[in-house]
């Protein structure tokens, strides 16, 4: 493939070249509903189980005899790798017994109980109805779990358990202060998949700069092949590629921003040039027919049979879509390609940060014993166990190492590795769900990426919807250290 330059011809940039030819007056986006979140407490009988003989093979006090209630989300990693640390908790505890439940309607099922003040001891809150984070903090619906991340490790008991966890995890499940209200169990990175078999059939590298992008979609669409696909029924996977694409382009300071419901924020020219590089594949056709009607399913496997190079994703999806994977398809990550030299930060810099949000509710029965068997999932055996079966990094720092890794594990490492200090971790996503989810990826990414909505009038509605969030006193807010 061809290099072309990245600041175009006669001295103009290519965020001049892409706004001089995107295209205008495209239908606006029609009105969405959106998730109601788990926001009130109440009722119900709450007499927690009581507390356990703290030992020094039971450091938090678990109640040995007490039943543990955890409700785990069944989506890309399953929950057999949770099913196999409650086995060592029912080893270490034999008289107790683990209730385990998989689910993908996280907040339909849970919600009741949250209401009627019932909440199971541990739950794996994640998946298109998770639960909205911000909300049940700022409701006091969590425990906090600074006792079980000072808690002695399983593995050594010199050391605490937050003293084995990978960088800003801790951080993640702040929010406000100093309490911990989530563990964020694995550590997912974020980026542009693609198959290096694929590429390799192209005569081609992951492009480095967005001229080589536009060049080498251009080169796959004549030989019938889209650029990109993406899951068009929840285009709020786009910000897996776009929010670290806005990062690299203007500072981490613009996502700060952005987090932090500042005015005007999504008005940035790094947001401006983000959206205007995107919807150039809209405008050229190099995002593949149809993807505006695909679930993440579909999409992935499109991109699985070769109709698509590009799609933005978690490292989750190695496991999610190893059924539909080919043996050779060789599947890898990147991080976003250079929009120009003028880019603040270095090719490579990608959002990695903790995934897969567990969280002890505050009116649980037997809270300590969630908090037990969260200890168990952070120790070796249960982080390795979790990494062979579904192909994603835990929060534990170094629990990969002396495995055989997947190729898309194994490229995520590396893709880490490139990156250096040059980690990005957008907050929006879990300190304000709906509006990341349902407003901006719903109500507006989709409908620019459908060729519904110009950049302009995309970035224009974004930001009503963000200064409306800002305004709402009935909505926690959250801001950056």
């Amino acid at each position: 493939m061809g290099s072309t330059s990245a600041t175009g011809h006669e001295g103009v940039g290519r965020r001049d070249l892409i706004k001089r030819s995107a295209a205008l007056g495209l239908a606006a986006v029609p009105t969405m509903s959106f998730l109601s979140a788990c926001a009130s407490g109440g009722g119900g009988d709450n007499d927690q189980v009581d507390k356990g003989k703290k030992t020094k093979d039971n450091p938090l006090g678990a109640n040995e005899t007490a039943p543990v209630k955890v409700v785990i989300f069944n989506g890309g990693f399953g929950d057999q790798y949770a099913k196999d640390a409650e086995a060592i908790y029912k080893k270490r505890y034999p008289k107790s017994k683990v209730e385990h439940r998989a689910t993908q309607k996280i907040q339909t099922e849970l919600q009741p109980s949250f209401n009627g003040g019932t909440p199971p001891d541990l739950i794996d809150n994640s998946g298109k109805e998770q639960m909205d984070m911000g909300v049940l903090v700022g409701k006091d619906q969590l425990a906090d779990l600074t006792p079980l991340l000072d808690a002695p490790s399983i593995d050594d008991p010199n050391k605490k358990v937050r003293d084995t966890l990978r960088p800003g995890v801790i951080e993640m499940g702040q929010f406000d202060g100093k309490p911990v209200w989530v563990m964020y169990y694995a550590y997912t990175v974020y980026g542009v998949w693609y198959s290096q078999t694929q590429l390799e059939k192209l005569d081609a590298e992951y492009p480095e700069t967005w001229d080589d992008m536009i060049a080498l979609c251009a080169k796959a669409k004549k030989q019938g092949i889209a650029g990109w696909t993406y899951p068009g029924q929840y285009p709020y996977y786009l910000p897996f590629s776009l929010y670290p694409f806005i990062g690299k382009i203007g500072g981490r300071e613009v996502l700060d921003a952005i987090d932090n419901l500042e005015p005007n924020a999504w008005k940035h020219p790094a947001v401006k040039s983000a959206f205007e590089a995107y919807y150039e594949l809209v405008r050229k056709g190099y995002i593949l027919k149809n993807t505006s009607g695909l679930s993440h399913i579909q999409a992935q496997t499109n991109w699985n049979q070769g109709k698509a190079l590009f799609i933005p994703n978690g490292s989750w999806v190695e496991n999610e879509s190893a059924k539909t994977t080919p043996k050779d398809f060789k599947m890898s990550i990147a991080a976003p390609s250079s929009l120009d030299k003028s880019d603040k930060m270095p090719f490579g810099t990608l959002w990695a940060s903790g995934g897969e949000p567990f969280i002890v509710p505050a009116k649980a029965k037997n809270p300590v014993g969630g908090m037990e068997q969260m200890r168990i999932m952070l120790g070796k055996e249960s982080s390795q166990n979790f990494s062979k079966q579904v192909s994603s990094l835990t929060s534990v720092q170094g629990s990969e190492e002396g495995l055989e890794l997947p190729p898309g594990l194994s490229s995520a490492v590396a893709a880490l590795k490139k990156a250096g200090d040059n980690i990005l971790n957008p907050r929006l996503q879990d300190w304000y769900v709906e509006l990341n989810k349902q407003r901006i990826g719903v109500a507006c990414l989709g409908e620019m990426m459908a060729g519904r909505m110009t950049p302009a009038e995309t970035i224009k509605k974004i930001q009503g919807y963000a200064d409306a969030t800002a305004k709402d006193g009935d909505i926690k807010k959250y801001k950056h250290a």
